[in-house]
């Protein structure tokens, strides 16, 4: 049974996936605007700009330039920047390493605390703890990331303390990890666009728990509240928790361009946004798959984690 559901699933997974390909090719496609002449400028003769689309393979009917596009992604050539005619793999080698590394510091530090939060806020439904922390996670819940990422640059980036530096003026072929004050604002962004969602998620889980009948029964048979939460009640909840912690790895994600733009951060959001406004389709079709592909998969492992250690939903699946 559990076989057939991962295979289900992965299916599933790969048949989005060619699904968003198409959604991606045809909306780069669909950008304002000339390639040709945007390479060549202004002056260009009709010549010059038909010999130019045929050498990119422009004039091809469409469908054969998705298959030629799609079968250099599956082949690792990913094509070369129209813009500034380097191979995209090496203008993105070190901005992917930099994203990353701000996406996985902020993942490592919000899925503890957002646990821990959400566990406290669970267990003392009601007290001060509980309001606090709920009253924190929607002030937080209601600001857009760029808003998120102002807030901490107007306290901490040259307003009222002047700690860290405002933004991140990075050389975009240096990594980022060799001068980790850059990073700390960035960071922090991105903790509070995530935190929030995890914490909440986490303590409506744990509160649905606590308060089932055979938690209750527990609770009269004289166990005390650690153990009802280690013994019963967590256990019960790791397959949610871990579907919720993979929707918090799309907020990350998804705030990535946010913040960057922001902090003027050398990472794959804020070349996305240079790449759309230079008409860089090759740039744009590669960043926005490997996105989606990041994305798809995290959904597919948290959600076959999650049906593999709920044995209720694996039987209502």
């Amino acid at each position: 049974m559990s076989t057939r559901l991962v295979t289900r699933r992965v299916l599933t997974g790969v048949a989005m996936l060619v699904t968003v390909s198409v959604i991606v090719f045809a909306a780069t496609q669909a950008l304002p605007g000339d390639i040709a002449r945007t390479i060549l400028g202004q002056g260009a003769t009709p010549e010059q700009l038909a010999r130019l689309r045929a050498e990119l393979g422009l004039d091809a009917p469409v469908w054969q330039q998705y298959l030629h596009w799609v079968s250099g992604l599956l082949s690792g050539n990913l094509g070369t920047s129209l813009a500034s005619g380097t191979p995209v793999a090496e203008l993105l080698r070190v901005r992917v390493v930099n994203s990353a590394t701000v996406v996985l510091v902020a993942l490592a530090i919000t899925l503890p605390l957002g646990l821990l939060l959400g566990l406290l806020a669970a267990r003392r439904a009601g007290s001060a703890l509980d309001v606090g922390i709920s009253g924190v996670v929607q002030v937080i819940l209601s600001l857009p990331e760029f808003v998120v990422g102002i807030l901490l640059v107007v306290l901490f980036g040259g307003g009222l303390f002047r700690l860290l530096p405002p933004t991140s003026p990075l050389d975009p072929r240096h990594l980022a990890w060799t001068q980790p004050r850059l990073l700390v604002l960035p960071i922090a962004t991105m903790v509070l666009i995530a935190l929030p969602h995890l914490t909440e998620a986490t303590k409506t889980l744990l509160r649905e728990e606590l308060a089932s009948d055979y938690v209750r029964w527990a609770r009269l048979s004289g166990l005390g509240d650690a153990r009802l939460l280690t013994r019963y009640a967590l256990p019960n909840t790791w397959g949610p928790v871990a579907q919720v912690a993979g929707v918090t790895v799309n907020y990350l994600l998804g705030g990535v361009v946010a913040v960057e733009t922001v902090f003027a951060f050398p990472g794959i959001g804020s070349e996305l946004v240079s790449a759309v406004g230079s008409r860089d389709i090759v740039v744009v079709q590669v960043i926005a798959m490997g996105i989606a592909t990041v994305l798809l998969a995290t959904f597919l492992l948290a959600d076959i984690v999650g049906l593999l250690s709920n044995p209720r939903l694996r039987r209502s699946t």
